[in-house]
This record gives structure tokens, sequence and C-alpha cells, in this order.
């Protein structure tokens, strides 16, 4: 017997309410309402690359502290400026269009229905007081949508709707010509979009007996007419199997909390759908690109903050194998980012990665401080390395890919440094979007980068015992004599800096100068050199408030509140993000819906109802990763259960979170009694925080051994 999860009531009347279908590489969203059936397609995969930059060898690090230390603006933007190609300034993922299914005109859409442990939406339409259904299923290794509509549906006709009849003049601004229709004897219909440079792509849809069928594919237009024509149900028991092994995967979450209890289910239904390992590495949107625009930010991987969200439920989600699309295309760059190094610090051993690229590493803007931000490339390094640790991969790849990986990018990080006296400094830096890309938009020292640097030396010091690998004596000497966090007074208290002078001074969306408390995870809040520090500068942080905050700041910032000890608030950030940062179809939003919290998406009661929303799916996998921190998560590699516990929750408890380490964790609370019982997937040992005492406790297991702590 098919169950529903969770259901979307029609009409959804944009492109963005729509409920999602992907396979991490094709997309659908369906929305609409009436007797029309609106089913948007995307492509994660379809790039027009023209536009955009490679690293140029004027983009060196000793021109660039020279130009910024004389202040020269018209130098450093000459830098970085880009340079167009046929009226294309950046390359960009292409929006596909849609297929309208047009229902007997006595027929009305009412809801939708989603067993997400299928990957099934159910559509409901009334004709004449009775429901009937219409079933929409995607295969998860194959770019195929299946449509099975009930025999009361009725006559349906279907309409093809290519991007250019809905965003044709951002397309022809790019020089995209018209796309060529489809219109086949046997009822295929469907258009073939062609691009200047790249290959074309071609969307098809067939009615067979009481099923449509729809597909997508890229430079061949004859597979994807033999795919609609061909495929039966035996194209989707791979996919039943994919969806049932899952789940079986996916740690399961019992909240007392409604609202977050659907977050983070509906959350983990999105991520298989957004980075399914059998597609490609998800940018910002995944496969799901609106059709009546081009996207925002080019759909692109923007690698200083929101890559690394959108895949952070991977880790606690023990879905590791999500991971690999990512990394084989980083891998696939590798060449590039020794190439960028090389222009950027004159050196033959080390790697670099801009911080907003796409899929073939070209860089995408004139974003100076963006580009330069070497923390991008160290924040992939931690999430190589978290991937090894989560048991993701065995020690051959750690010594092969993920060590020489960190050592690149630590050998830029050590040619930045200067010394001083017997101290060492990095004298130019920059915090993650701060002040922009202006003139002052850096600073020595900066919070972030000292973060990135000692999570690097900590990791390599590491990984070098364990690989028998030479250490670089500099490594030792960083941790020595670079501090792990720009630590000024203001107000006679000591607090975290962004860099050298300038403290948090208004509301800013990036976090990043207390990255070293989590996601680096370089400083304790509890230790007793940082208590007090941490203290203060999440005090000031709290001041200055929300005000330029957008959706992916929120789960960041839950995670802060719960090392900070304010669990109350965590919950309630949760709670309002789900209220102002998404909208009646779930959707996850950059800027905030509703007027008044944030100047980010200002104007919003006066947009009215075909306002263009910028969907992201950064934040919403953020908070999957901020829910599942609630009970459970590490600090310093101590692991920590229920401490994000809000005080008004009765009982809670998870089953089947992986840890650091490589085991798999379940508890829990109920009337103060804390229960948690572990499983090696691999030799180990397991530290946790006694909920009672705060004594730091160890166990050691071997592989396939449980044991319970508590």
């Amino acid at each position: 017997m098919q169950r529903f999860d969770f259901t979307w009531e029609f009409p959804l009347p944009r492109v963005h309410t729509g409920m999602l279908l992907g396979n991490g590489r094709m997309g659908a969203m369906i929305w609409g309402g009436g007797n029309v059936l609106k089913i948007t397609l995307g492509r994660g995969d379809w790039w027009d690359h023209r536009g955009g930059k490679q690293w140029t060898d004027a983009m060196n690090w000793p021109d660039i502290r020279r130009l910024l230390e004389a202040h020269d603006e018209a130098g450093i933007r000459a830098i970085f400026a880009e340079k167009g190609v046929g009226g294309a300034t950046r390359a960009t993922i292409v929006p596909v269009g849609r297929f309208e299914l047009r229902l007997p005109v006595d027929a009305a859409i009412i809801r939708g229905r989603l067993d997400r442990h299928a990957g099934v939406i159910t559509i409901d339409v009334d004709r004449q007081g009775t429901i009937h259904t219409i079933a929409m299923e995607l295969t998860m290794d194959a770019p195929l949508l299946r449509v099975s509509l009930s025999r009361g549906v009725g006559e349906i006709t279907i309409k093809p709707l290519p991007a250019y009849e809905t965003a044709g003049d951002k397309l022809a601004k790019r020089e995209i010509a018209v796309p060529t229709m489809i219109s086949e004897p046997d009822g295929v219909v469907g258009f073939v979009q062609s691009l200047p440079d790249d290959p074309p792509l071609t969307a098809v849809a067939i009615k067979r007996g009481s099923d449509v069928w729809i597909s997508t594919e890229l430079d061949d237009t004859g597979a994807a007419l033999q795919r609609v024509r061909k495929s039966d149900d035996t194209a989707f028991k791979a996919s039943r199997r994919w969806w049932s092994d899952y789940w079986s995967r996916c740690p399961k979450l019992t909240l007392p909390n409604p609202k977050l209890q659907f977050l983070y289910d509906y959350g983990m239904y999105k991520f298989a759908g957004l980075t399914c390992p059998l597609g490609v590495a998800a940018g910002l949107q995944g496969p799901w690109i609106e059709d009546y625009t081009t996207p925002p930010w080019s759909g692109d991987y923007h690698f200083n903050i929101n890559v690394q969200m959108c895949y952070t439920p991977a880790y606690a989600g023990n879905q590791l194998d999500h991971l690999r699309p990512l990394f084989d295309l980083i891998g696939s760059w590798m060449p590039l980012l020794r190439e960028h190094a090389r222009k950027f610090m004159g050196i033959d051993d080390g790697l670099m990665l801009p911080h907003a690229v796409d899929d073939r590493c070209k860089v995408i803007g004139s974003f100076w401080t963006g580009t330069i931000d070497h923390g991008c490339t160290a924040w992939v390094g931690k999430m190589m390395h978290d991937y090894w640790s989560f048991g993701g991969a065995d020690d051959a790849w750690a010594k092969d890919v993920l060590y020489p990986f960190l050592h690149g990018a630590m050998r830029v990080y050590e040619e930045m440094l200067d010394r001083e006296g017997d101290l060492l400094v990095l004298p130019v830096s920059v915090s993650p979007e701060y002040r922009g890309a202006e003139m002052n938009a850096w600073g020595r020292n900066a919070s972030f980068q000292l973060a990135c640097i000692h999570y690097l030396c900590e990791k390599l010091i590491d990984l070098s015992a364990r690989f028998g690998q030479t250490e670089r004596p500099i490594w030792r000497e960083i941790l020595a004599k670079l501090p792990r966090a720009c630590v000024q007074k203001l107000v006679g208290k000591d607090r975290i800096f962004l860099w050298e002078n300038t403290p948090l001074e208004e509301s800013h969306r990036h976090h990043s100068h207390l990255a070293g408390i989590t996601p680096f995870d370089v400083i304790d809040p509890n230790a007793p050199e940082w208590q007090e520090i941490v203290k203060h500068s999440v005090t000031q942080w709290i001041a200055e408030g929300m005000g330029h905050w957008s959706g992916w700041c929120i789960p960041w910032a839950v995670q802060l509140h719960t090392r900070a000890g304010n669990a109350g608030m965590a919950e309630m950030l949760l709670e309002m993000w789900q209220r102002v940062f998404t909208n009646e179809g779930h959707g996850t939003l950059h800027d905030c819906e509703i007027d008044g919290l944030t100047l980010m998406g200002a104007g919003a009661s006066s947009r009215g109802s075909n306002w263009n929303e910028i969907m992201q799916m950064d934040a919403g996998m953020g908070v999957v990763t901020a829910i599942t921190d609630l009970v459970c998560y590490a600090q310093r590699g101590v692991y920590h259960f229920f401490k994000g516990r809000p005080k008004s929750w009765p009982a809670a408890s998870f089953e089947g979170v992986r840890t650091e380490g490589g085991f798999l964790a379940s508890g829990s609370w109920k009337n103060g009694e804390t229960s948690i019982t572990i499983t090696a997937t691999r030799d180990g040992t397991f530290k946790y925080a006694d909920p009672k005492s705060a004594d730091v406790k160890s166990v050691t297991l071997k592989a396939g051994e449980k044991s319970k702590l508590l």
C-alpha cells in the first residue's frame, strides 16, 4: 500500500513553488493549477560555457598585494575584469523549458502528494466530484520521467514550451538561436535548443497508452526519441531499489517539533534528488532550473559556503557516496588548480580554487575578493577529509588524493605568510564577501583564513604521522606563532575580529569570522582560554542582528547558537527560516519573503504574484545538518548528545547518525535520561562528553562491534 508523507495544495502558481523530482542530473518541478499541469525541466549539466575567464598571469600575489596596499582600484579592477563572448560575459547553466499537460476543461488539479520513500508524486484531479490520479516518477539513472494517468483523467494534450518562449530576451542577448520544434507522426512533441559552442539539448514527450513519457538528452536527439518511444516499467525497477537503499541508510530523527521534523524529512528527500551519485555535481540549484530566466549566479559552483552547505547532509546523513560526483569533478580540475597556484604564487606544488566557477573551473564574475579567497580551497579540503574520516574512503584514497590536496592548499598559504619578529602574519586576507569587492575589503590576519590555516596544519600533521610522510617544519611553527583567530579588544572585551582593527561592525550574511568554531572546529568555545572570547564575540554578533542575512545564513547561525548553548534560539531560527525563507511550495529562498526582517530581498510586499524568486538549495540542506546538530554534534573530536535540545522538548531520539571515525550512533532523551549506543563500521576510538558531568570519555571498538555508552 502506497503511503504519502507530505501534501501540497494546488494551485502552485510559480515554478519554484513546484513539487520536486530529481536524479542529480535532470530535475522536474511540478506546478500549475486549474486544468493545466506544468512540468518544468532542468538539467544540472547543460552549460553555455562562453564568457568567464581563465586565471591569468596578471592575477599574481605580488602584484595584487602591491595594488591593494597602494589603494590602486583601477589596477585591481583591470586584473579581474570579465571578458564577454557573443553577448555572454560569463558562463551559465541554460534553462530548458517545460511541458504542459492540458486536462479536460471539467478537470481541476486539487492537490499533490509525495511518497518520499519511493520518489513518487501523485496528483489528485477532481472531475465532477470524482477524484482521479496522475502518478509521476523519475528514473535515477537516466533523464526519463513517466506520468501515469488513471482512466478517469480523460484525454489530455501535451504542449511543449521551450525556455525561449519565457526567457527569450535573456537567451537572445547571449546570441542563442530560436529552438527547432519537434512534432512527429507518432505523437512525439518537443524541441531542440542549440547553443553557439556547446551541445544542443533535446526535450521530447509522447503519450503511449495511459502514460506520458518525457525525456531530455544532450547532443543526441535520437537517444531522447528512442527513450520515450521504447521505455517501459523495467526502466524504474533499479530506481525503486535505489530509493529503498537510500532510506535504509538514512538516519531517523524523532523530534517533538513537527516543523523541524518536516524540514529534516523533506530535506533528506530533496538531498537525494540534488546529489544522486548517478548524476553530476550539484551547483547552487542542482537540476532544478527555472524556465523564465537564466539562473541567478549562473547556477554555478560557489565554494565560499554554498556548495559545501549543499553537501553537508552527506556526512551525518550517512550518504557519503553522494560526494563522489563533486570530488570527481574537482579531480578533473587538478591541472587547472595547480596552474592557478603557479600563476598566483609562483610555486609548482600548490593548489588554488576560486570561489565561483563553472563546471570547467572557469572563473565566473569579476569579484576579486572571492577569486583570491583561498579559504575556498581549504573548505573543499575539509569536505574531503570529512569524507574519509566519516568512512567514505579507505586509507589508500586518503594517502593518494586527500593528503596531496591538503598539502597543495597549504603550500599557497605558506607562501602568503610574512614573518614579523617571532610571529607569523597573513598580511593580505579577506573574509568572504565582507565589504564586497571594495578596496577596503581586506586586512591582516582575517579570522576566517586563520581558521582555515590551522585546520590544514592540524590535519596534515595527523595524516603525516599516519602515512609516514615528512612534516613540513612550518606547520608546527604556524600552530605556535600564528593566531587561531584575530582577537582584539572592543569596549574593553576581547572579541574575534574580521581582521586586524575591524570588528564585526554591521550585520553580515557570512559568519566567517566565527568559522573557527564551526565549521573548521579549531576553537573550542568551552575551553578556558576561549570561553570568554567566544561569549563576547557571539554577543557582538547577536547585537549586529540579522538585517543583512540571506536564507543560507540561518542554518550556519543555528549551528553557532547550538555550540554557544543557545538551544532555544537555535530552534526558533529554524522555525523562522521555514516561515520567511521558504515559499508556499516549500521552495528554499535566498531572499526573505516578507519585509521587516532583513534587507536581503527588501520590498517583498510589493512584488506581486509574478516576482522572480531566487531559489538555492544550500539553505535547505544546511537546515538538515543544523537540525541533526541539535541531537548530535562534535567539537574538537568530542561528540555531544542532545546539547542543542531546547528545554521545552519532552523527548527526542535519533537512529543511525554517522559520526567521525566511521561510527553509527543512536540515542534517546526522555525525562532527563540519555541513552546512547554506537556501532563501529571500522576499527577506531569514539570520544564523547558525559551529558551530566561533561567529562570526556572514550571507547575503542573493532569493526562491527557495538557499545552502549549511556
